[in-house]
């Protein structure tokens, strides 16, 4: 049967006698049957009684005290926390032993008073610091990572890096071969939407054969290598960093570590070799692929034939053009692999942490892709290429 609490005060006197000061102490005698749900004892009295009297310390007896719940516990605790206030000294070696224990054990910990906590307000200038004390120790970081894959590198050209053919070639075909379907559906739709948009604006001039010059253009120099590293950077960086902060949570990397195993040989160089020579062998792909999905749009919509938009196209680009595509390509496979296998080496040791290292992969790389192109456009436009 469910019992119902009452929360009404209880007189003090049914269950507590207190006594004269003696010595400088309070006495309080315990009394009686100590009900929960016969309701919560009053102990204002007993605050009265202290600032009356000023006693030193107070003492209970409890020689007449027959059976007790928590009841007697939290009138203790009051009266612990008035003791605490007044200054003074809280006895309790007479109590029971369970009581004693449960009143050690309320005391270490805190009270958490909700709607009272204190907040600090820092100012902007400490705002500001704490910005660019982290903002230091993250470009520290990731220098060091650098100078790390550096050092990676001169140790396998050397034959002395810890590193595995094979875990190259197995990571070739993921990033590789696998990664052609979403690469040429991307692609495609990207030169056919490119086509679909020049076409609109050249045909009214009766220039719609320049589509082929649009598409190609924008293909081998610009969308080709984009499109390729933002596909890779939200397919293969994220899958580095998910992978290697799975081995860091469950403690794989320290093992290699304590095996005397270099991470950076054995996890991030396979990684960034294998982005570096695929991502341009895709980038060509995609390029083609792209110039075909402006073909279909030519061939479909503006009556061109097919050896005239071949023709066109082959006017339109040369081996120049090519060449800045893949050499961007180069550039963004190692921004994403490195990205990716930094972001996973700073991975924490919780599942939700290799979410986070993954998203931050992504959009760290992205990022850095972008930035690259722009430099890439302004230092290409300088030296005319």
């Amino acid at each position: 049967m469910e019992k119902h609490y009452s929360m009404r005060p209880v007189d003090i006197q049914e269950r507590v006698d207190i006594s004269r000061v003696e010595h400088d102490s309070l006495i309080l005698r315990l009394k009686g049957v100590w009900d929960l749900h016969e309701g919560l004892l009053e102990y204002q009295s007993i605050q009265k009684e202290i600032e009356r009297e000023k006693p030193k310390k107070l003492v209970f007896y409890t020689q007449e005290l027959h059976s007790w719940d928590s009841s007697l516990l939290v009138f203790l605790v009051h009266c612990y926390e008035l003791c605490q206030k007044k200054g003074v000294f809280f006895e309790k070696a007479s109590l029971p032993v369970g009581i004693q224990q449960l009143l050690t054990l309320s005391q270490s910990v805190p009270e958490k008073k909700i709607g009272h906590k204190k907040e600090f307000h820092r100012s902007f200038v400490y705002k500001v610091g704490i910005i660019g004390l982290s903002f230091a120790d993250s470009t520290a970081e990731v220098f060091t990572f650098i100078g790390e894959v550096a050092r990676s590198f001169m140790r396998l050209v050397a034959g002395k890096a810890q590193f595995r053919w094979s875990d190259c070639a197995v990571i070739m075909q993921n990033v590789g071969a696998e990664a052609l379907p979403i690469v040429s559906l991307i692609s495609f739709l990207v030169g056919l939407i490119m086509a679909f948009v020049g076409a609109i604006q050249l045909e009214p001039f009766g220039a719609s054969i320049y589509v082929a010059n649009l598409v190609a253009l924008a293909m081998v120099r610009e969308m080709g290598a984009m499109m390729t590293g933002v596909i890779m950077a939200g397919r293969t960086g994220a899958a580095f960093a998910a992978t290697i902060g799975t081995m860091k949570v469950t403690e794989e990397v320290d093992a290699l570590k304590t095996m005397g195993i270099s991470p950076v040989d054995f996890l991030v160089l396979p990684r960034v070799i294998a982005l570096f020579v695929m991502m341009p062998l895709l980038c060509i792909f995609a390029n083609y692929i792209g110039i075909f999905g402006g073909m279909v749009v030519s061939l479909l919509m503006l009556d061109i034939s097919y050896t005239e938009y071949v023709n066109q196209t082959r006017s339109a680009i040369d081996l120049g053009h090519a060449s800045v595509g893949v050499i961007k390509s180069t550039i963004f496979g190692i921004l994403i692999a490195s990205i990716g296998c930094l972001r996973g080496l700073q991975c924490g040791n919780s599942s939700s942490a290799v979410g986070m290292a993954a998203t931050s992969a992504v959009v760290t790389g992205i990022t850095a892709i972008i930035v690259a192109d722009a430099v890439f456009a302004v230092l290409f436009h300088a030296i005319d290429f």
